[in-house]
């Protein structure tokens, strides 16, 4: 199954792999994107921003933004905010 039938609608433009999506998330992972941009993305995009989403101390959310495309580990395009005691 691809990563993109993983994503839950919030609204127009912002899709989420909840944090069920593979083990070891702490918080979901959310595309800021339309549909025909997040269809567009490469699935490496999404496995880097779920990746994201297991790094100690993340809050609240991965992101990735519009522009997102894979980059090294961190997905061009991806945010991420961490706690600074535990990240």
């Amino acid at each position: 199954m691809a990563i993109i039938d993983n994503l839950q609608k919030i609204s127009d433009t912002v899709w989420e792999l909840p944090s069920s999506y593979k083990e070891g998330m702490r918080v979901p992972a959310r595309i800021i994107a339309t549909e025909k941009l997040v269809c567009e993305m490469d699935e490496a995009v999404y496995q880097q921003i779920s990746n994201v989403a297991t790094l100690p101390g993340i809050t609240r959310y991965a992101l990735c933004m519009p522009d997102g495309h894979s980059g090294y580990g961190f997905p061009i395009g991806g945010v991420a905010a961490m706690d600074v005691h535990e990240g």
